[in-house]
């Protein structure tokens, strides 16, 4: 069992939690509670921490899978200095990075239909981030797009938002976004970008095809360079006094007009 503070694995999650290089150094992130280690594909855990405190109960429910994988006993003061949570489960599993490609993305599209991605512009919020990933899932989405600049998705904060959608979004990051976007275009995918100034309501179009979305930075919005390659923009018409809708809001409103739009088609035959 781990007693110690000073205990190296004990600070190489504390690093993992707090630095992105160290997550990528390691090509691994920590997924922290019951649900994140539950839902976690048992081939990608490199590890297993579990706090004294739950030891009996979590190996009550999950003994079987626990068997099968590295776990190590951690003293309850302890596990709580690794725990990026004010109010620790008990478990923490480093998990294996993901990796795709785009090329991997668009052929992930479900028999019979078009493309559904989300592409975002430097979204900093790890809350947003994870829900809009947590939403993709959700909407059927084939994979999320991202600009360098956009929140690490390994961000503890972020993998908590997804509520274990990581594990099953395929995502990209790119440096050239307005080059990915052109991309797509070739590839016969419709470009829609959430925009204040957009001249069509959300509703008013077909998403049936391939379709992809465009959503912005939380302050800024997109910018004009990058909202420009898109073949619409669109608004979600506001009453009140509402200037804008918080971008994880907006993602889940077009993504959910998408999803609308194909199932009806699939029910309609």
């Amino acid at each position: 069992m781990i007693t110690s503070f000073g205990n190296r694995s004990v600070k190489e999650v504390v690093q993992l939690n707090q630095k992105a290089k160290a997550r990528n150094t390691q090509d691994v992130f920590a997924a922290e509670g019951v649900k994140m280690f539950a839902e976690a594909p048992e081939e990608r855990i490199r590890k297993v921490y579990l706090a004294e405190r739950v030891q009996k109960q979590m190996y009550d429910e999950y003994r079987e899978k626990l068997d099968r994988l590295s776990v190590e006993i951690v003293a309850d003061d302890v596990f709580d200095r690794m725990s990026d949570t004010k109010s620790p489960q008990g478990i923490l599993c480093l998990v294996r990075q993901f990796h795709y490609s785009l090329e991997e993305i668009l052929q992930r599209t479900h028999p019979g239909e078009k493309p559904l991605l989300m592409l975002l512009e430097d979204i900093q919020d790890p809350g947003n981030l994870g829900t809009i990933f947590r939403t993709g899932e959700g909407a059927g989405a084939d994979g999320i797009i991202m600009s360098g600049r956009t929140a690490d998705i390994y961000n503890p904060k972020t993998i908590r938002s997804t509520m274990g959608s990581i594990y099953r979004v395929p995502f990209v990051y790119t440096d050239d976004l307005r080059g990915t976007v052109r991309l797509l275009k070739q590839r016969g995918i419709a470009i829609y970008a959430a925009h204040l100034e957009g001249a069509e309501d959300y509703d008013r179009c077909d998403y049936r095809g391939g379709t992809a979305f465009l959503a912005g930075n939380e302050a800024n919005g997109l910018t004009e360079e990058t909202a420009d390659c898109a073949d619409h923009k669109i608004r979600v018409p506001m009453e009140g006094k509402v200037e804008s809708l918080n971008v994880s809001v907006a993602s889940s409103i077009l993504l959910y007009e998408a999803y609308r739009q194909r199932r009806d088609v699939r029910r309609n035959g």
